[in-house]
């Protein structure tokens, strides 16, 4: 669509593709040019009437900004990676895209939040349980890449009469984001004070170190990984925005997203791990596992015993689910160094062909990665639930999205937070193999948790979120 069309000639277009529809198709898209635009600068803009909220920053790659919900889907319990798929391809075939030579960044797109578990463990406890899986497709959608933007309203239209309102939205908002544009401030990024640490976390976590030790050096499981969680009570609530801003410029190699349930809740994170990537039936996964300090030598984590048999169990373990999925991985033979911040990893890229595969069919069968929950996968997923005394939710678990044309982006939700009012949860894990001790493991997650509040700038760090050696 050009740039240079009138409102009237948009109107007359959606017209067109309104009356080219099927008579069951009530639902709407359309996107306009905006560009040199900020998704992130901009999320609150478009976010201004709707309490969800949505973020993904990968600039100077794709950055997204969404809000608002559309058609929404939410369930608790089994065959959730089946039914999410299925509430993708019903809704994006009764979506008619009414500027559908848009390039891909500008696609329309379902966005999904699931939890580490199929089932919350708390959910007899409280009276509204975590969904096992989120679903927006939704009302306002905003991308950039490479200096091109673009600006996307979905809408319910149930009659011919509604097509001008639904036009007049979208370009006012258009017209509002471009006035922006010239009286554009920069976010100013700032520090949040931690009245204090609700509790000490090393003390609970050492008994459950010693526990998970046993159990990989007794041979009853391969790898563990035991997470845990800072909680803190902050003297005013997180802004999201600022905190994103913020990881942009400390967490460059990260994927940074947030996901807004409410004005009150969301979670956010600035993940280096891609869990599934697919572009025209191409498929990439990352193995991302063996960690030390960045100031740290690459060359001595690649000499690392343990964190190299660490990082191949990881490897070995996709490319086995894979090839039983009937696919045929291909990896690099070693290792390289991946840089993060204040840490390093042992990363290896594995891609496969994967047409006629849905992207949540391949999300079911990655998810969990050794990297994040252990080996075997179903007996460590029951050792967790045993020995974590808090509830993952969404840490370690897929976020990402899926768009009209069957491309999808899917990160593990790591450096992560979860936040609440002026409740802040920070989570961070640590993986358990033959070798492992209980001082080293408290020692990396100290560091883990650490670099978190550092990157957040959280003010924490004469609190008892550091390390302290016993």
């Amino acid at each position: 669509m050009k740039i240079s069309l009138t409102f009237s000639e948009i109107l007359q277009a959606s017209l067109r593709g309104w009356n080219l529809r099927r008579p069951d198709q009530c639902l709407l898209s359309l996107a306009l040019p905006i560009d040199l635009i900020d998704p992130l600068k901009q999320l609150s803009r478009i976010s201004n009437q709707h309490q969800f909220g949505f973020l993904w920053d990968q600039a100077p790659g794709i950055s997204i900004a969404a809000s608002g919900q559309c058609q929404n889907f939410e369930l608790i319990g089994q065959r959730r990676f089946e039914l999410a798929q299925r509430f993708s391809d019903e809704t994006f075939t009764r979506l008619v895209d009414l500027s559908p030579d848009v390039p891909i960044q500008a696609k329309p797109r379902i966005l999904y939040a699931f939890t580490f578990f199929e089932q919350t463990t708390d959910s007899k406890r409280v009276a509204k349980a975590t969904p096992a899986v989120q679903a927006v497709l939704p009302r306002w959608q905003l991308t950039a890449q490479a200096g091109s933007g673009w600006l996307r309203l979905n809408s319910v239209i149930a009659h011919e009469a509604d097509i001008r309102d639904f036009v007049e939205q979208i370009w006012l908002m258009r017209e509002n984001l471009l006035e922006s544009l010239v009286n554009s401030t920069s976010i100013k990024i700032k520090s949040w004070t931690a009245i204090n640490t609700v509790q000490d976390w090393q003390k609970n976590y050492r008994l459950a170190l010693k526990t998970g030790i046993n159990l990989v050096e007794s041979g009853e499981l391969e790898k563990l990984v035991l997470a845990v969680r800072q909680s803190v009570l902050l003297k005013n609530p997180l802004d999201p925005i600022e905190l994103l801003s913020n990881l942009r410029k400390k967490q460059k190699g990260s994927c940074r997203f947030l996901w807004k349930r409410s004005n009150d809740e969301s979670f956010f994170a600035a993940s280096p791990e891609r869990l599934l990537s697919m572009k025209q039936g191409n498929l990439q996964t990352d193995a991302l596992a063996g960690t030390a300090r960045s100031d740290d030598s690459g060359e001595d984590l690649l000499k690392s015993e343990k964190n190299l048999r660490e990082h191949e169990l990881v490897v070995s373990s996709i490319q086995n689910q894979l090839v039983k999925k009937g696919l045929s991985p291909i990896r690099l033979r070693c290792p390289r160094v991946a840089r993060h911040g204040h840490l390093i990893h042992l990363h290896t890229p594995i891609k496969a062909k994967a047409q006629g595969f849905t992207p949540l069919d391949l999300v079911q069968t990655l998810h969990p990665t050794p990297a994040v929950a252990g080996f075997p996968r179903s007996k460590s997923m029951q050792w967790l639930q045993t020995l974590e005394p808090f509830d993952r939710a969404y840490y370690a678990a897929p976020i990402g999205w899926i768009d009209n044309s069957g491309n999808a982006e899917f990160r593990v939700a790591i450096r992560y937070g979860y936040t609440q009012g002026k409740n802040l949860h920070l989570i961070a894990g640590a993986g358990l193999v033959k070798g492992s001790s209980v001082e080293g493991e408290l020692q990396e997650v100290g560091l883990k948790l650490a670099v978190l509040a550092n990157q957040f700038d959280l003010g924490l760090q004469n609190q008892a979120i550091s390390f302290n050696r016993h």
